[in-house]
């Protein structure tokens, strides 16, 4: 092949993949409704199974499915008839997914799911098949062609029940109210999840860990507090403890270029007055936004009385994969 031919061939298969879902909105009917509310009312899980490549688009829902809200679990329907048929419960609803309809694991399945008492949904490419007429609900899921040229590998068939797929487990994620604070609960491994959920209390320095002076400490005993703290910054306190100042090591820096003089200078004559401060009550992420918005590497975390309980540095946010939204 050329390398027009090549991508000829790439682009037509975009546009028959691409025409099988646009026909798809077809299939999203009072059957579809029929079904979202039928998950939704149920007690027990969705189980899906499927042969083939059906049953590899099938692990593929029950994962989107899990991550939103919807418990599902994948059966392989061969296991199913040597035992496995035993995680299924009468509560539960079973969705089988065959473009043919005709797959025979799934048909012999039928008999023993019907006796369990679980409602049977069909994810079908033929809706007149053997499977369709014992099937509670039919969703169609037929395309007109497949991009393989021969007619046998699943390509549009599988991309169609994948959407139909999504498009149950996102019905279900709005009929049940899922939040953003719901999904950061169902992923909390990933930088998502920390964005998501991570507070600034489970991270900051605290205790004896926080730079803190007293604001008449002398410019010795403010360079030893952040140099053994090495965070590049100290809060300045007043004496009743609470936060009157910060200082960086720029600020130093600073104040070495306008005078040599500093042997008398104490911590209130060096510090920034009111500097940013964050509740520990907040998420991460936004103690990251802070950080890009006022172009500072650490923030103050205080307690209702302005007392620092805490101290939060960019490179630990960093370090954790946290990115501002």
């Amino acid at each position: 092949m050329t390398e027009d031919q090549i991508i000829s061939k790439g682009r037509e298969v975009v546009r028959i993949e691409g025409e099988a879902v646009v026909n798809l909105t077809e299939s999203i009917d009072q059957n579809f409704s029929r079904a979202v509310k039928l998950i939704y009312e149920a007690k027990g899980r969705v189980v899906f199974t499927g042969m083939g490549k059906s049953g590899i688009i099938a692990r593929k829902i029950v994962a989107t499915m899990n991550s939103t809200g919807t418990a599902a679990i994948y059966m392989h329907p061969t296991d199913a008839l040597h035992g496995d048929l035993g995680m299924v419960r009468k509560d539960d609803t079973v969705i089988l997914i065959s473009k043919s309809g005709r797959t025979e694991e799934l048909h012999q399945l039928i008999p023993m799911l019907k006796r369990i008492g679980v409602t049977i949904i069909g994810m079908l490419g033929e809706i007149n098949s053997k499977i369709a007429r014992e099937c509670d609900i039919v969703l169609n899921v037929s395309v007109k062609e497949e991009a393989c040229p021969h007619d046998l590998a699943p390509t549009a068939s599988t991309t169609v029940s994948l959407v139909m797929g999504d498009a149950l487990a996102i019905a279900l994620l709005e009929m049940r109210g899922f939040t953003v604070e719901d999904f950061a609960l169902l992923h909390p491994g990933g930088s998502l999840g920390k964005r998501l959920s991570l507070k600034i209390s489970e991270i900051m320095i605290k205790g004896r860990d926080i730079p803190v002076v007293n604001e008449n400490a002398s410019i010795k005993d403010t360079i030893l507090e952040i140099t053994s703290k090495r965070l590049g910054t100290t809060c300045v306190i007043d004496a009743s403890g609470t936060l009157v100042g910060v200082i960086t090591d720029g600020d130093l820096r600073r104040l070495l270029e306008k005078t040599l003089e500093i042997k008398n200078i104490t911590a209130s004559e060096m510090m920034t007055k009111n500097p940013k401060t964050i509740s520990k009550e907040f998420l991460a992420s936004f103690a990251l936004q802070q950080m890009e918005k006022f172009n500072i590497t650490s923030l103050i975390v205080t307690d209702e009385t302005k007392k620092p309980e805490g101290i939060i540095h960019l490179h630990d946010l960093v370090k954790l994969g946290l990115q501002s939204r």
